[in-house]
């Protein structure tokens, strides 16, 4: 057991789930000093994500490994000397208790056990693929712009598993957003160092939350990506 990951082992599929921003837990001797009801909400978790990969491993027998910590404690998705490693501000709300926070401490304690624990699964998979998988709000406190994709793809270098993805998510009636609401050839850390630096073939996912905040929205949404994981990592395998 970890504070810094949750681990869903495989039983027999080589996929491999990757949750940065799963789970909305802060520590009990962490103080973000903010307004709790924040906790609940996009800043601190990638709402519908960790129910998501729960139903996918469920239906697929793949793997998961989920933070175990809220990206306001640390964000496990940015480079380590990333300045929004350890937020101090987030759409607009101040997290003070990140002010002058002990950094080095932070990442010996949640962030390198987590990156850690990624690659060790990730190396006992003899044909890995990865789904990576957050969610994004409709819309943004701090911006002033329409979000109507209902998923989004993301990827860096590597974008053979979304060229399969998208059409297959479009036939299946959503609104994709190919490199939105964001590209991860900008915003793309985990997968970079997990996949692309190791050749790995990877697809990156984000689910609208308002469509994954229901369990009727997690399970459509799991029935909507099994078969596009499973086209994609037999086509890359």
């Amino acid at each position: 057991m970890s504070e810094a990951f949750i681990f869903i082992p495989p039983r027999g599929s080589d996929v491999l789930i990757i949750a940065d921003h799963a789970s909305a837990h802060v520590p009990a001797d962490i103080e973000l000093g903010i307004d709790p009801a924040l906790l609940r909400q996009h800043i601190a978790i990638d709402i519908g994500v960790a129910e998501v990969a729960q139903l996918l491993c469920e239906r697929t027998d793949c793997g998961a490994m989920l933070a175990g910590v809220s990206r306001l404690v640390i964000d496990l998705n940015r480079e380590e000397d990333a300045a929004g490693l350890i937020p101090v501000i987030s759409d607009g709300h101040d997290i003070h208790g990140n002010v002058d926070v002990d950094r080095q401490r932070r990442l010996s304690r949640f962030y390198y056990p987590y990156h850690a624990a990624v690659q060790a699964a990730l190396d006992v998979l003899s044909t890995p693929f990865i789904l990576s998988l957050h969610s994004f709000t409709p819309s943004l406190s701090s911006r002033d712009e329409g979000r109507p994709w209902h998923v989004g793809v993301l990827y860096n270098q590597d974008d053979r598993a979304a060229r399969i993805a998208i059409p297959m998510l479009e036939a299946a009636g959503l609104n994709v957003g190919d490199q939105l609401p964001y590209s991860g050839a900008i915003l793309n850390a985990t997968m970079n160092r997990h996949a692309e630096a190791r050749g790995i073939p990877y697809l990156g996912v984000e689910m609208r939350q308002d469509l994954v905040s229901s369990s009727e929205g997690q399970s459509r949404f799991a029935a909507v990506l099994e078969p596009v994981i499973e086209a994609c990592r037999n086509a890359l395998a």
